[in-house]
Protein backbone atom coordinates (compact mmCIF):
# COMPACT_ATOMS: atom_id res chain seq x y z
CA UNK A 1 0.00 0.00 0.00
CA UNK A 2 1.29 3.45 -0.95
CA UNK A 3 2.77 5.58 1.87
CA UNK A 4 2.79 9.35 1.47
CA UNK A 5 4.81 12.01 3.30
CA UNK A 6 3.22 14.31 5.90
CA UNK A 7 2.03 16.59 3.11
CA UNK A 8 1.76 16.51 -0.64
CA UNK A 9 2.23 19.54 -2.91
CA UNK A 10 0.05 19.43 -6.02
CA UNK A 11 0.92 21.71 -8.93
CA UNK A 12 -1.67 23.49 -11.13
CA UNK A 13 -2.99 21.21 -13.87
CA UNK A 14 -3.83 22.59 -17.31
CA UNK A 15 -5.96 19.70 -18.54
CA UNK A 16 -7.56 16.44 -17.39
CA UNK A 17 -7.76 13.56 -19.83
CA UNK A 18 -7.41 9.79 -19.70
CA UNK A 19 -8.78 6.58 -18.20
CA UNK A 20 -8.81 5.41 -14.58
CA UNK A 21 -9.52 1.88 -13.36
CA UNK A 22 -11.45 2.29 -10.12
CA UNK A 23 -10.79 0.42 -6.87
CA UNK A 24 -13.65 -1.71 -5.55
CA UNK A 25 -16.61 -0.14 -3.79
CA UNK A 26 -16.20 0.15 -0.02
CA UNK A 27 -19.94 -0.22 0.59
CA UNK A 28 -20.17 -3.36 -1.54
CA UNK A 29 -16.89 -4.82 -0.25
CA UNK A 30 -17.71 -4.75 3.46
CA UNK A 31 -21.33 -5.83 3.00
CA UNK A 32 -20.19 -8.73 0.80
CA UNK A 33 -17.53 -9.83 3.30
CA UNK A 34 -20.06 -9.99 6.14
CA UNK A 35 -22.77 -11.74 4.11
CA UNK A 36 -20.24 -14.28 2.82
CA UNK A 37 -19.06 -14.89 6.39
CA UNK A 38 -22.58 -15.29 7.82
CA UNK A 39 -23.82 -17.54 5.02
CA UNK A 40 -23.63 -21.19 4.04
CA UNK A 41 -20.91 -22.29 1.64
CA UNK A 42 -17.73 -20.82 0.23
CA UNK A 43 -17.73 -17.48 -1.62
CA UNK A 44 -15.14 -16.30 -4.13
CA UNK A 45 -15.08 -12.49 -3.96
CA UNK A 46 -13.40 -10.84 -6.94
CA UNK A 47 -11.91 -7.31 -6.95
CA UNK A 48 -12.41 -6.63 -3.24
CA UNK A 49 -11.32 -3.13 -2.28
CA UNK A 50 -7.82 -2.96 -0.76
CA UNK A 51 -8.16 -0.30 1.95
CA UNK A 52 -8.07 0.41 5.67
CA UNK A 53 -11.82 -0.16 6.04
CA UNK A 54 -11.86 -3.59 4.37
CA UNK A 55 -8.74 -4.59 6.32
CA UNK A 56 -10.63 -3.76 9.53
CA UNK A 57 -13.51 -6.03 8.50
CA UNK A 58 -11.22 -8.88 7.42
CA UNK A 59 -9.30 -8.75 10.71
CA UNK A 60 -12.51 -8.68 12.77
CA UNK A 61 -13.93 -11.69 10.92
CA UNK A 62 -10.67 -13.54 11.47
CA UNK A 63 -10.80 -12.87 15.22
CA UNK A 64 -14.37 -14.22 15.24
CA UNK A 65 -13.15 -17.49 13.72
CA UNK A 66 -14.22 -16.90 10.12
CA UNK A 67 -11.73 -18.51 7.73
CA UNK A 68 -10.72 -16.60 4.59
CA UNK A 69 -7.73 -16.45 2.29
CA UNK A 70 -6.41 -14.04 -0.31
CA UNK A 71 -5.62 -15.53 -3.72
CA UNK A 72 -1.98 -14.71 -4.38
CA UNK A 73 -1.28 -11.00 -4.86
CA UNK A 74 -4.73 -10.34 -6.37
CA UNK A 75 -7.75 -8.67 -4.78
CA UNK A 76 -9.65 -11.95 -4.96
CA UNK A 77 -10.62 -13.63 -1.69
CA UNK A 78 -12.17 -16.92 -0.62
CA UNK A 79 -14.48 -16.67 2.40
CA UNK A 80 -15.73 -19.80 4.18
CA UNK A 81 -19.22 -19.17 5.57
CA UNK A 82 -20.16 -20.04 9.15
CA UNK A 83 -23.84 -20.71 8.32
CA UNK A 84 -24.97 -18.39 11.12
CA UNK A 85 -22.91 -19.98 13.90
CA UNK A 86 -19.82 -18.10 15.08
CA UNK A 87 -16.84 -20.30 16.00
CA UNK A 88 -15.54 -17.82 18.61
CA UNK A 89 -17.87 -16.34 21.22
CA UNK A 90 -15.53 -13.87 22.90
CA UNK A 91 -13.38 -11.26 21.16
CA UNK A 92 -12.01 -7.73 21.37
CA UNK A 93 -12.46 -6.08 17.98
CA UNK A 94 -10.73 -2.92 16.72
CA UNK A 95 -12.90 -1.24 14.10
CA UNK A 96 -10.73 1.75 13.12
CA UNK A 97 -13.04 4.45 11.70
CA UNK A 98 -15.05 2.06 9.52
CA UNK A 99 -18.76 2.71 9.91
CA UNK A 100 -19.47 0.06 7.26
CA UNK A 101 -17.80 -2.47 9.55
CA UNK A 102 -18.75 -1.58 13.15
CA UNK A 103 -22.46 -1.00 12.58
CA UNK A 104 -23.38 -4.22 10.71
CA UNK A 105 -21.10 -6.26 12.98
CA UNK A 106 -22.78 -4.80 16.08
CA UNK A 107 -26.17 -6.02 14.86
CA UNK A 108 -24.93 -9.44 13.77
CA UNK A 109 -23.02 -10.07 17.03
CA UNK A 110 -25.94 -8.89 19.18
CA UNK A 111 -28.20 -11.43 17.44
CA UNK A 112 -25.74 -14.34 17.33
CA UNK A 113 -24.72 -13.87 20.97
CA UNK A 114 -21.43 -13.93 22.83
CA UNK A 115 -19.17 -11.54 24.71
CA UNK A 116 -17.63 -8.90 22.44
CA UNK A 117 -16.08 -5.46 22.75
CA UNK A 118 -15.96 -3.13 19.74
CA UNK A 119 -13.87 0.01 19.67
CA UNK A 120 -11.98 2.20 17.20
CA UNK A 121 -10.01 5.38 16.69
CA UNK A 122 -11.01 8.50 18.64
CA UNK A 123 -13.23 9.82 15.82
CA UNK A 124 -15.15 6.52 15.75
CA UNK A 125 -15.98 7.15 19.41
CA UNK A 126 -17.62 10.43 18.33
CA UNK A 127 -19.80 8.87 15.59
CA UNK A 128 -23.33 8.05 16.79
CA UNK A 129 -24.54 4.48 17.11
CA UNK A 130 -27.28 5.01 19.73
CA UNK A 131 -30.23 4.57 17.37
CA UNK A 132 -28.95 1.13 16.32
CA UNK A 133 -28.20 0.10 19.90
CA UNK A 134 -31.62 1.30 21.10
CA UNK A 135 -33.36 -0.67 18.34
CA UNK A 136 -31.48 -3.87 19.22
CA UNK A 137 -31.80 -3.49 22.99
CA UNK A 138 -35.55 -2.89 22.62
CA UNK A 139 -35.95 -6.46 21.34
CA UNK A 140 -33.78 -8.10 23.99
CA UNK A 141 -30.18 -7.57 22.93
CA UNK A 142 -27.64 -6.65 25.63
CA UNK A 143 -25.40 -3.90 24.34
CA UNK A 144 -23.74 -1.50 26.76
CA UNK A 145 -21.58 1.58 26.36
CA UNK A 146 -18.13 1.57 27.95
CA UNK A 147 -17.62 5.28 27.21
CA UNK A 148 -20.01 8.06 26.20
CA UNK A 149 -23.64 6.83 25.98
CA UNK A 150 -24.79 6.71 22.36
CA UNK A 151 -21.30 6.16 20.96
CA UNK A 152 -18.69 3.39 20.74
CA UNK A 153 -16.89 1.66 22.45
CA UNK A 154 -19.50 -1.07 22.93
CA UNK A 155 -19.78 -4.20 25.05
CA UNK A 156 -22.09 -6.85 23.58
CA UNK A 157 -23.30 -9.73 25.74
CA UNK A 158 -25.65 -12.58 24.99
CA UNK A 159 -29.27 -11.43 25.10
CA UNK A 160 -32.66 -13.03 24.52
CA UNK A 161 -34.23 -11.61 21.38
CA UNK A 162 -37.99 -11.77 21.50
CA UNK A 163 -39.58 -9.29 19.11
CA UNK A 164 -40.96 -9.72 15.61
CA UNK A 165 -41.00 -5.96 15.02
CA UNK A 166 -38.13 -3.48 15.29
CA UNK A 167 -38.22 0.31 15.03
CA UNK A 168 -35.23 2.44 14.00
CA UNK A 169 -34.77 6.10 13.18
CA UNK A 170 -33.83 6.75 9.57
CA UNK A 171 -32.61 10.35 9.61
CA UNK A 172 -29.11 9.99 11.12
CA UNK A 173 -27.47 7.21 9.11
CA UNK A 174 -28.82 4.65 6.67
CA UNK A 175 -26.19 2.26 8.06
CA UNK A 176 -28.44 1.61 11.08
CA UNK A 177 -31.19 0.21 8.85
CA UNK A 178 -28.62 -1.66 6.72
CA UNK A 179 -27.26 -3.29 9.88
CA UNK A 180 -30.69 -4.46 11.04
CA UNK A 181 -31.60 -5.70 7.57
CA UNK A 182 -28.41 -7.76 7.27
CA UNK A 183 -28.96 -9.27 10.74
CA UNK A 184 -32.70 -9.91 10.21
CA UNK A 185 -32.39 -13.38 8.57
CA UNK A 186 -30.44 -14.50 11.67
CA UNK A 187 -33.52 -13.53 13.73
CA UNK A 188 -36.17 -14.86 11.31
CA UNK A 189 -35.73 -18.54 12.10
CA UNK A 190 -39.15 -18.96 13.74
CA UNK A 191 -41.11 -15.89 12.64
CA UNK A 192 -41.04 -13.01 10.18
CA UNK A 193 -39.07 -9.93 11.16
CA UNK A 194 -40.45 -6.47 10.34
CA UNK A 195 -38.27 -3.36 10.55
CA UNK A 196 -40.11 -0.03 10.68
CA UNK A 197 -38.31 3.22 9.87
CA UNK A 198 -39.24 6.16 12.08
CA UNK A 199 -39.11 9.49 10.23
CA UNK A 200 -37.42 10.17 6.92
CA UNK A 201 -34.89 7.65 5.63
CA UNK A 202 -31.74 9.30 4.30
CA UNK A 203 -29.28 7.89 1.76
CA UNK A 204 -31.85 5.50 0.25
CA UNK A 205 -29.48 4.32 -2.54
CA UNK A 206 -27.28 2.70 0.11
CA UNK A 207 -30.27 0.66 1.32
CA UNK A 208 -30.79 -0.44 -2.28
CA UNK A 209 -27.19 -1.75 -2.30
CA UNK A 210 -27.95 -3.72 0.88
CA UNK A 211 -31.18 -5.21 -0.51
CA UNK A 212 -29.47 -6.10 -3.80
CA UNK A 213 -26.61 -7.93 -2.09
CA UNK A 214 -28.92 -9.74 0.35
CA UNK A 215 -30.81 -10.99 -2.71
CA UNK A 216 -27.55 -12.21 -4.24
CA UNK A 217 -27.00 -14.24 -1.08
CA UNK A 218 -30.50 -15.77 -1.23
CA UNK A 219 -32.57 -13.50 1.05
CA UNK A 220 -35.52 -11.48 -0.26
CA UNK A 221 -36.75 -8.44 1.64
CA UNK A 222 -40.34 -7.24 1.11
CA UNK A 223 -40.35 -3.44 1.10
CA UNK A 224 -43.38 -1.25 1.82
CA UNK A 225 -42.18 2.07 0.45
CA UNK A 226 -39.25 3.23 2.56
CA UNK A 227 -41.07 2.86 5.88
CA UNK A 228 -41.28 -0.89 6.43
CA UNK A 229 -39.13 -3.89 5.52
CA UNK A 230 -40.10 -7.54 6.08
CA UNK A 231 -37.80 -10.57 6.11
CA UNK A 232 -39.89 -13.73 5.89
CA UNK A 233 -39.05 -16.66 8.14
CA UNK A 234 -37.03 -19.62 6.90
CA UNK A 235 -34.58 -17.65 4.77
CA UNK A 236 -30.84 -17.90 5.28
CA UNK A 237 -27.78 -16.66 3.50
CA UNK A 238 -26.28 -18.98 0.89
CA UNK A 239 -23.14 -18.32 -1.11
CA UNK A 240 -23.71 -17.23 -4.73
CA UNK A 241 -20.40 -18.96 -5.54
CA UNK A 242 -18.59 -16.07 -7.19
CA UNK A 243 -19.37 -12.38 -6.72
CA UNK A 244 -17.68 -9.39 -8.36
CA UNK A 245 -17.26 -6.10 -6.49
CA UNK A 246 -18.07 -3.08 -8.64
CA UNK A 247 -15.68 -0.15 -8.89
CA UNK A 248 -16.38 2.54 -6.30
CA UNK A 249 -18.86 5.10 -7.64
CA UNK A 250 -17.98 7.66 -4.96
CA UNK A 251 -14.32 7.46 -6.01
CA UNK A 252 -15.40 7.89 -9.63
CA UNK A 253 -16.78 11.33 -8.78
CA UNK A 254 -13.37 13.01 -8.52
CA UNK A 255 -12.22 11.92 -11.97
CA UNK A 256 -15.53 12.63 -13.64
CA UNK A 257 -15.58 16.09 -12.07
CA UNK A 258 -12.02 16.63 -13.33
CA UNK A 259 -13.22 15.88 -16.88
CA UNK A 260 -16.17 18.24 -16.45
CA UNK A 261 -13.91 21.05 -15.15
CA UNK A 262 -10.74 20.72 -17.22
CA UNK A 263 -11.60 19.53 -20.70
CA UNK A 264 -11.68 15.77 -20.64
CA UNK A 265 -12.62 13.30 -21.76
CA UNK A 266 -11.95 11.42 -18.53
CA UNK A 267 -13.22 7.84 -18.39
CA UNK A 268 -13.61 5.66 -15.30
CA UNK A 269 -13.76 1.88 -15.64
CA UNK A 270 -15.33 -0.58 -13.22
CA UNK A 271 -18.74 1.06 -12.87
CA UNK A 272 -21.38 1.83 -15.49
CA UNK A 273 -25.01 2.48 -16.33
CA UNK A 274 -26.28 -0.69 -14.59
CA UNK A 275 -24.44 -0.08 -11.32
CA UNK A 276 -26.19 -1.01 -8.07
CA UNK A 277 -24.58 2.04 -6.42
CA UNK A 278 -26.69 5.15 -6.04
CA UNK A 279 -23.63 7.39 -6.31
CA UNK A 280 -23.61 6.90 -10.09
CA UNK A 281 -26.38 9.51 -10.00
CA UNK A 282 -23.59 11.98 -9.33
CA UNK A 283 -23.30 12.26 -13.10
CA UNK A 284 -26.80 13.80 -13.22
CA UNK A 285 -25.44 16.71 -11.17
CA UNK A 286 -22.51 17.12 -13.56
CA UNK A 287 -24.96 17.15 -16.46
CA UNK A 288 -27.00 19.85 -14.71
CA UNK A 289 -23.76 21.83 -14.42
CA UNK A 290 -23.25 21.53 -18.19
CA UNK A 291 -20.89 18.58 -18.64
CA UNK A 292 -21.38 15.89 -21.28
CA UNK A 293 -21.72 12.38 -19.79
CA UNK A 294 -21.62 9.10 -21.71
CA UNK A 295 -22.04 5.68 -20.11
CA UNK A 296 -21.44 2.06 -21.03
CA UNK A 297 -21.97 -1.22 -19.20
CA UNK A 298 -18.74 -0.86 -17.23
CA UNK A 299 -17.56 2.72 -17.82
CA UNK A 300 -18.57 6.37 -17.51
CA UNK A 301 -16.98 9.34 -19.29
CA UNK A 302 -17.15 13.10 -18.64
CA UNK A 303 -16.22 15.96 -20.96
CA UNK A 304 -16.30 19.72 -20.36
CA UNK A 305 -18.56 22.07 -22.29
CA UNK A 306 -17.05 25.30 -20.97
CA UNK A 307 -17.69 27.01 -17.65
CA UNK A 308 -19.86 25.04 -15.23
CA UNK A 309 -23.36 26.22 -14.40
CA UNK A 310 -24.14 26.85 -10.74
CA UNK A 311 -26.40 24.27 -9.10
CA UNK A 312 -29.05 24.32 -6.37
CA UNK A 313 -30.04 20.78 -5.49
CA UNK A 314 -30.96 18.25 -2.78
CA UNK A 315 -28.08 15.81 -2.20
CA UNK A 316 -29.63 13.65 0.51
CA UNK A 317 -29.43 10.61 -1.80
CA UNK A 318 -25.66 10.91 -2.55
CA UNK A 319 -24.02 12.59 0.47
CA UNK A 320 -20.49 11.25 -0.17
CA UNK A 321 -20.32 12.19 -3.85
CA UNK A 322 -21.95 15.55 -3.08
CA UNK A 323 -18.67 16.64 -1.46
CA UNK A 324 -17.13 16.60 -4.94
CA UNK A 325 -19.82 19.02 -6.16
CA UNK A 326 -18.89 21.43 -3.35
CA UNK A 327 -15.37 21.76 -4.78
CA UNK A 328 -16.54 21.68 -8.41
CA UNK A 329 -18.69 24.70 -7.48
CA UNK A 330 -15.45 26.73 -7.40
CA UNK A 331 -15.55 26.53 -11.20
CA UNK A 332 -19.21 27.50 -11.64
CA UNK A 333 -20.58 30.84 -12.78
CA UNK A 334 -22.47 31.98 -9.70
CA UNK A 335 -23.27 30.52 -6.25
CA UNK A 336 -24.20 26.85 -5.79
CA UNK A 337 -26.28 25.46 -2.91
CA UNK A 338 -26.08 21.88 -1.66
CA UNK A 339 -29.16 21.03 0.41
CA UNK A 340 -30.24 18.26 2.81
CA UNK A 341 -26.68 17.19 3.66
CA UNK A 342 -26.97 17.17 7.46
CA UNK A 343 -25.57 13.61 7.52
CA UNK A 344 -22.17 15.13 6.63
CA UNK A 345 -21.85 16.12 10.29
CA UNK A 346 -21.61 12.51 11.54
CA UNK A 347 -19.21 11.13 8.95
CA UNK A 348 -15.42 10.65 9.25
CA UNK A 349 -15.36 14.28 10.40
CA UNK A 350 -17.96 17.07 10.57
CA UNK A 351 -17.78 17.47 6.82
CA UNK A 352 -20.05 20.50 6.66
CA UNK A 353 -17.79 22.49 8.95
CA UNK A 354 -14.56 21.12 7.44
CA UNK A 355 -15.65 21.83 3.87
CA UNK A 356 -16.67 25.39 4.75
CA UNK A 357 -13.30 26.08 6.41
CA UNK A 358 -11.22 24.70 3.55
CA UNK A 359 -13.29 26.28 0.75
CA UNK A 360 -12.78 29.66 2.43
CA UNK A 361 -9.02 29.05 2.37
CA UNK A 362 -9.08 28.89 -1.44
CA UNK A 363 -11.08 32.12 -1.64
CA UNK A 364 -14.72 31.02 -1.79
CA UNK A 365 -17.50 32.80 0.08
CA UNK A 366 -19.27 30.06 2.04
CA UNK A 367 -22.55 30.03 3.95
CA UNK A 368 -22.78 27.02 6.27
CA UNK A 369 -26.21 26.01 7.52
CA UNK A 370 -27.24 23.14 9.75
CA UNK A 371 -27.89 20.94 6.72
CA UNK A 372 -26.81 22.98 3.70
CA UNK A 373 -23.80 24.67 2.14
CA UNK A 374 -23.84 27.67 -0.21
CA UNK A 375 -20.63 28.18 -2.18
CA UNK A 376 -19.93 31.41 -4.06
CA UNK A 377 -16.80 30.90 -6.15
CA UNK A 378 -13.88 33.35 -5.91
CA UNK A 379 -12.70 35.41 -8.85
CA UNK A 380 -9.40 33.60 -8.42
CA UNK A 381 -8.68 30.28 -6.66
CA UNK A 382 -5.98 30.89 -4.07
CA UNK A 383 -3.12 28.54 -3.24
CA UNK A 384 -3.70 26.93 0.16
CA UNK A 385 -2.62 24.26 2.62
CA UNK A 386 -5.66 21.98 2.91
CA UNK A 387 -6.28 20.23 6.21
CA UNK A 388 -7.90 16.83 5.72
CA UNK A 389 -9.24 15.98 9.21
CA UNK A 390 -8.23 12.31 8.79
CA UNK A 391 -10.99 12.21 6.15
CA UNK A 392 -10.15 10.57 2.82
CA UNK A 393 -12.80 12.48 0.89
CA UNK A 394 -11.50 15.89 2.01
CA UNK A 395 -8.07 15.00 0.59
CA UNK A 396 -9.42 13.72 -2.71
CA UNK A 397 -11.92 16.54 -3.22
CA UNK A 398 -9.39 19.35 -2.92
CA UNK A 399 -7.05 17.88 -5.53
CA UNK A 400 -9.64 19.27 -7.97
CA UNK A 401 -8.80 22.84 -6.94
CA UNK A 402 -5.54 22.54 -8.91
CA UNK A 403 -7.38 22.24 -12.24
CA UNK A 404 -7.70 24.95 -14.89
CA UNK A 405 -11.32 25.41 -15.84
CA UNK A 406 -12.99 27.74 -18.30
CA UNK A 407 -14.28 30.08 -15.58
CA UNK A 408 -11.07 30.26 -13.52
CA UNK A 409 -7.66 28.70 -13.12
CA UNK A 410 -6.66 26.29 -10.39
CA UNK A 411 -3.69 26.84 -8.14
CA UNK A 412 -1.06 24.98 -6.13
CA UNK A 413 -2.52 22.99 -3.25
CA UNK A 414 -0.74 21.45 -0.29
CA UNK A 415 -2.66 18.42 0.97
CA UNK A 416 -1.85 17.76 4.62
CA UNK A 417 -1.89 14.13 5.80
CA UNK A 418 -2.50 12.66 2.33
CA UNK A 419 -2.18 9.16 3.82
CA UNK A 420 -5.83 9.38 4.89
CA UNK A 421 -6.85 8.32 1.35
CA UNK A 422 -5.84 4.76 2.34
CA UNK A 423 -9.33 4.43 3.86
CA UNK A 424 -10.79 3.80 0.38
CA UNK A 425 -8.28 4.64 -2.38
CA UNK A 426 -4.62 4.13 -1.41
CA UNK A 427 -3.29 5.07 -4.87
CA UNK A 428 -5.56 8.05 -5.46
CA UNK A 429 -2.90 10.68 -6.05
CA UNK A 430 -1.06 8.49 -8.58
CA UNK A 431 -4.32 8.02 -10.48
CA UNK A 432 -5.02 11.76 -10.36
CA UNK A 433 -1.50 12.55 -11.60
CA UNK A 434 -2.02 10.15 -14.50
CA UNK A 435 -5.03 12.03 -15.87
CA UNK A 436 -3.52 15.48 -15.30
CA UNK A 437 -0.05 14.51 -16.62
CA UNK A 438 1.58 16.47 -13.83
CA UNK A 439 4.15 15.46 -11.23
CA UNK A 440 2.92 15.15 -7.68
CA UNK A 441 5.84 16.86 -6.05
Amino acid sequence: MKHYPHHLDLQPAMHAKGTVRLPGSKSISNRTLLLAALGEGTTHIKDLLASDDTHVMLMALQKLGVKWEQIGETQDYIVHGINGVLPIHQADLFMGNAGTAIRPLTAALAVLGGDYTLHGVSRMHERPIGDLVDALNSIGARIGYTGEPGFPPLHIQRGLLRSERIKVRGNVSSQFLTSLLMAAPLMAREHDVVIDVVGELISKPYIEITLNLMRRFGVEVVRDGWQSFTVKTGQRYRSPGVIHVEGDASSASYFLAAGAIAGGPVRVEGVGKDSIQGDVRFVESLQQMGATITMGDNWIEATSNGALTAIDADFNHIPDAAMTIAVAALYAEGPSTLRNIGSWRVKETDRLSAMAIELRKVGALVEEGEDYLKVTPPTEIKTAAIDTYDDHRMAMCFSLATLDGTARRGNKMRINDPQCVAKTFPDYFEAFAKITEDSLF
